[in-house]
């Protein structure tokens, strides 16, 4: 009952920075360091299981899993669990993400995983098994491509737009809105 209170409170805070806090501050996670951003607003089962460093920025739709539900089906088999008894248990088991993590949008995090320090984790990947410090890992399931220092070297060259147009809070201006278009159709040839 009160995950389900903590979701409905969290669809109530619109800021994901604030979202956090509020998460902090009630002991929704095991650990929340400072400095942390949570796009989604439904607390996972057995939260508890489940600490975060400091800095860590978890974009929209990332699922952090702490169990699996395998156990419903394997005791469903040749009736087993009829009795009272369960063969197969549900498998549970802590989610530990470092300090200065952001994690893309769309990934699947898994229980008895350990994400590093800084690390990058790109949109859509499912993170099975641990991830080292000081890495970028992709993909199903996630393989570290490269590492953080790397990836901060390459994204400090990069001019997405020029400074005069930057968005202002999540509003961009009708300026920007037309560079990005030009810059978009340039850069595929029309």
């Amino acid at each position: 009952m009160i995950r389900l209170y903590h979701t409905l409170r969290l669809w109530m805070i619109p800021n994901s920075g604030k979202r956090a806090e509020y998460m902090k501050e009630h002991k929704v996670f095991h650990n929340i360091g400072s400095g942390c951003t949570v796009m989604e607003r439904k607390v996972p089962l057995y939260p508890s299981l489940i600490s975060l460093g400091n800095n860590v920025h978890l974009a929209s739709k990332v699922y952090l899993v702490p169990h699996d539900a395998i156990h419903l089906c394997l005791n469903s088999l040749a009736g087993a669990g009829r009795e009272g008894g369960n063969t197969f248990k549900e498998r549970i088991g802590c989610i530990e993400i470092g300090d200065n993590v952001f994690i893309g949008s769309n990934t699947t995090v898994l229980y008895d995983v350990k994400i590093g320090s800084n690390v990058i984790v790109g949109a859509g990947s499912l993170v099975n098994r641990d991830i080292p410090d000081n890495s970028v890992a992709v993909g199903s399931p996630a393989k570290v491509i490269g590492t953080f220092n790397d990836f901060m070297e390459k994204r400090r060259n990069v001019q997405s737009y020029p400074d005069e147009l930057k968005p202002v809070g999540h509003f961009i201006t009708k300026k920007l809105e037309d560079w990005c278009w030009e810059d978009f159709h340039k850069r595929h040839g029309f």
